[in-house]
């Protein structure tokens, strides 16, 4: 039995099972091993074939019977056509019901959407008077377990782009947030400065980071995820939006930061990138804005 499990990938349990229906069945040694003829492969080869199409280990045995009496194709005997059509008559009235329970849930979906007020603005304005200020001494402690003040991040310039929050594979947001570029499956922007981010540092940013009112654990989850190669910064208690007036938004029960970029050079704020119209390219627009604007006499940081 041991020997058949390895050949053919199964495990012994299955084969007990086989056994126990009478599908693949072994001859009884003198000293209790179980011996199985060499078509016991080929049996055992087409159950699990069979299983893995959605038939159950009983719908095979017209097939299993066909090969152990030695037929070349068990497909082709009239029980194994009817256990065909079967098959696929209960797969199709499967499809319809979830079908049927895809339509309604959406239905329901769609319906609770429209009682959730889509997203407005809550606070804040258009950030550019932040120009040539200095930003206030919060402290965070980012992903990666550093802490961060944001008032002596250091010489040099920092890139911290602001986004509203990215969503879990197989975990939906309403679709009132749809309209949140990246809240349904959540990876852009962070993505896309993860994609730029050796490029963004050899323009002369010297250090990148991401801000969001999503909490520690969930964003540390994201970083590990998308193995960004820069921290996140979780501010969910909006503290920055607060401290500088920085446009946020609600949606559902949720109140989330605008989408903004700050170019901070020797701690003071050197350009804000507000509004954002095009999300999937912003990286790059900041790329272009760092080369156009080098800081003279410092090399590009690596």
């Amino acid at each position: 039995m041991g020997e058949l499990a390895r050949r053919t990938g199964t495990t012994i349990r299955a084969l007990r099972y086989y056994e126990s229906v009478g599908l693949v069945v072994p001859r009884r040694l003198g000293n209790g091993y179980r011996e199985y003829d060499p078509i016991a492969i080929r049996l055992v080869g087409q159950i699990r074939e069979l299983t893995a199409l959605g038939l159950s280990v009983e719908e095979t045995r017209p097939f299993v019977e066909s090969i152990a009496a030695g037929s070349d194709d068990a497909d082709v005997c009239p029980a194994a056509l009817a256990t065909y059509r079967g098959t696929v008559s209960a797969l199709q009235e499967r499809i319809r019901k979830l079908t049927a329970q895809r339509d309604a849930l959406n239905a329901r979906l769609d319906a609770a959407t429209g009682r959730v007020l889509p997203g407005r603005s809550t606070s804040g304005g258009v950030p550019h008077h932040l120009v040539g200020t200095a930003l206030p001494a919060l402290k965070f402690y980012a992903t990666d377990g550093r802490p961060v003040d944001l008032a002596s991040l250091g010489p040099g310039r920092s890139v911290i782009f602001v986004y509203p929050l990215t969503g879990r594979p197989g975990v939906d947001l309403p679709n009132s947030l749809l309209e949140v570029h990246g809240a349904l499956r959540g990876a852009d922007q962070p993505t896309w400065f993860r994609d730029h981010h050796a490029e963004i540092r050899t323009a002369g940013a010297d250090r990148v980071f991401g801000l969001s009112a999503q909490s520690t654990g969930y964003q540390r989850e994201l970083v590990h995820r998308l193995r960004l190669p820069y921290p996140l910064i979780p501010d969910p208690r909006r503290t920055l939006a607060a401290a500088l007036g920085l446009p946020t938004f609600t949606a559902g029960d949720m109140t989330l930061y605008e989408r903004l970029t700050l170019i901070i050079t020797d701690d003071v704020v050197e350009h804000v990138f507000h509004p954002i119209h095009s999300p999937a390219s912003h990286a790059l627009d900041v790329l272009r804005w760092l080369t156009k604007r080098r800081l003279p006499g410092r090399r590009p940081a690596r």
